[in-house]
């Protein structure tokens, strides 16, 4: 799978927010297998880059394809499937169902698509130190151990593309090296490709592919 911005400007920025970016009136491809980190300050638009690849926004002038299709052009049914099987994400506001169990959290998101057995719940919980909370409520959780909860959700499925939204605001160094870890195997394991948009350089992108929005 290929992701393709083609002259994508957010049509509510100012001229100045566009003028010297990467990526806004650019055109970009994205191939499944390359690892990218998107950096910026707050207001730049990184959610709103990571909402209109996951077509959640319209708000934009220009176009994102998947492959040749444009994403404007895609059906409700046939973008589902793509979100279940080519596309994860992890949102910057997590979109946990509060009032279930983590494990409902993690068990629920498997089912509709498993990539892999019910047992890797447990492991994952179990390298991300949040093994112990598995039969709490989510919104008990602290915000760190929710969007460790919110990272392992989306390696449950299939995918070619896994987007990321600041996923490791609230983790200290040592938790926010053992999420990476987990996300760059499971990405190895199905050859996919992690969009990373974050404030600052990710040590892990040092030499990959980096893109000032």
């Amino acid at each position: 799978m290929e992701i393709q911005l083609d002259r994508v400007i957010p049509t509510y920025f100012e001229k100045e927010k566009i003028n010297g970016s990467g990526i806004w009136d650019k055109h970009i491809s994205f191939n499944k297998g390359q690892h990218v980190q998107v950096i910026a300050p707050s207001g730049s638009g990184k959610t709103s880059l990571i909402h209109f690849i996951y077509r959640l926004r319209n708000d934009y002038s220009g176009s994102i394809l998947y492959d040749t299709t444009n994403t404007r052009n895609i059906t409700p049914d046939k973008l589902s499937v793509y979100r279940q099987k080519k596309i994860s994400i992890v949102f910057q506001d997590l979109r946990l169902f509060p009032d279930q169990t983590v494990f409902q959290n993690l068990e629920l998101k498997r089912q509709l698509d498993p990539f892999h057995p019910e047992l890797k719940i447990k492991e994952m919980c179990e390298r991300l130190g949040i093994a112990s909370r598995l039969d709490k409520i989510a919104r008990i959780c602290s915000y760190g151990e929710q969007q460790r909860i919110a990272i392992i959700r989306s390696l449950m499925q299939p995918f070619d593309f896994l987007l990321l939204d600041e996923p490791f605001s609230h983790l200290d160094d040592a938790n926010r090296s053992k999420a990476m870890d987990l996300i760059v195997e499971e990405c190895s394991v199905r050859n996919a490709s992690m969009i990373f948009a974050d404030l600052q350089l990710v040590d892990f992108f040092k030499n990959g592919v980096v893109y000032q929005l």
